[in-house]
C-alpha cells in the first residue's frame, strides 16, 4: 500500500479509532473516496475497547458487513515491545514499534527481532527514530529532528516504514512551533532510498507543509487530534442546541450521529489533501 503511494507521489491517511463509530466513519469515507485507509490503535485506545482482539474482530467484521472494498490496514500505533507481540497475536495487519525511547543499540536489537517475527506472519513494521513531540498515550517527546544516520540503521534492518521525528508534535501545534524540518527530511530519505516514511501530528500542520513533505518521500501521515476535535465541537453543538431533550434525541445513535458525520468530513478533507483518493 505504502510502496505504491511513495511511487504515486501520495500518501495514505492513518487515522485513529476509539470505538465503533470512529471505525465505521473511517471505512465508510474511505469506500466512498475510493482511497486505500490505515485504521491506527494507541495501546490505550485498545485497552480502552478491552483488548487488541477486539479491536480486530471488530474491524474485521464491519469490513465484510459494510462491504468495504478498498484497502485497509489494522495498525499498532507507538507500540511497547510488549504491545506489539499482543497485536501479533490478535491478528492486526501492521505494527509500530516505538523504541525511540531505548538507546539505539537496544532499539536496533528488539526491531531487528520484531523484523522477522513481522516476516514470517506477512505483517509490516513500523519503527520510530527521534521522538516525536507531544504526548502519545504517556510517551512524551519534545519534537526532536532524528539522525539521519540512525534513520539509515534502522531502515536497513528491514522495517517496511520509518517514522523520523523532523520538528513534528501529536495533538495542536503551539503558536511558536517552528515548522516542520525539510532539511531532516531529505537527508532521510537520501539516505533510506524507496523507504516509505511516515509523518506523525499530522494535524494542524499547514496543508503546504503536508504537500511538500509527501513530494520529500512522506507516504503515511497519522491523524488522530483533529478527528477528535471535530467529534467534540459536533457533539457540543448537538447538546448546546438542545436537541438531545426534543423526542428521542437522547437516543446514543442520535446523539452520536453529529459527531460522527464531523469525524467523516475530516477524513474526506485529508484523503483529499493527502491525494489518495482513487487510489484504492
Amino acid at each position: 500500500m505504502l510502496d505504491k503511494a511513495k511511487a504515486g507521489h501520495y500518501a495514505v491517511g492513518q487515522f485513529n479509532i476509539n470505538n465503533l463509530e470512529w471505525t465505521k466513519s473511517i471505512l465508510l469515507t474511505a469506500q466512498e473516496m475510493n482511497s486505500p485507509v490505515i485504521l491506527g490503535v494507541s495501546e490505550g485506545a485498545g485497552k480502552y475497547m478491552t483488548g487488541f482482539k477486539t479491536v480486530a474482530a471488530m474491524v474485521k467484521a464491519m469490513i465484510e458487513e459494510l462491504n468495504i472494498t478498498v484497502p485497509v490496514a489494522l495498525h499498532l500505533d507507538h507500540g511497547s515491545y510488549e504491545g506489539c507481540y499482543k497485536c501479533i497475536e490478535a491478528g492486526f495487519s501492521s505494527i509500530m514499534f516505538d523504541g525511540s525511547h531505548y538507546p539505539i543499540e537496544e532499539n536496533v536489537a528488539k526491531t531487528k527481532e520484531l523484523v522477522a517475527v513481522c516476516k514470517e506472519k506477512g505483517m509490516s513494521l513500523e519503527a520510530e527514530v527521534g521522538s516525536i513531540g507531544g504526548e502519545e498515550d504517556g510517551v512524551v517527546g519534545m519534537g526532536e529532528c532524528a539522525d539521519p544516520n540512525e534513520c539509515k540503521m534502522i531502515a536497513d534492518l528491514g522495517v517496511d516504514m520509518l517514522a523520523a521525528g523532523i520538528g513534528n508534535i501529536h495533538g495542536v501545534y503551539p503558536a511558536n512551533w517552528q515548522g516542520l524540518s525539510f532539511e531532516t527530511l531529505a537527508a532521510v530519505q537520501e539516505l533510506t532510498g524507496t523507504m516509505p516514511l511516515v509523518l506523525h501530528g499530522g494535524t494542524g500542520i499547514p496543508d503546504d507543509m503536508i504537500k511538500k513533505a509527501i513530494d520529500l518521500g512522506v507516504s503515511k501521515i497519522n491523524v488522530n487530534t483533529e478527528c477528535q476535535l471535530a467529534f467534540a465541537a459536533a457533539t457540543r453543538k448537538y447538546i448546546e442546541e438542545g436537541k438531545d431533550q426534543q423526542g428521542k434525541g437522547f437516543d446514543p445513535r442520535k446523539l452520536l450521529a453529529p459527531g460522527a458525520e464531523a469525524i467523516k468530513a475530516t477524513v474526506r478533507e485529508k484523503i483529499e489533501l493527502f491525494g489518495s483518493a482513487n487510489k484504492a
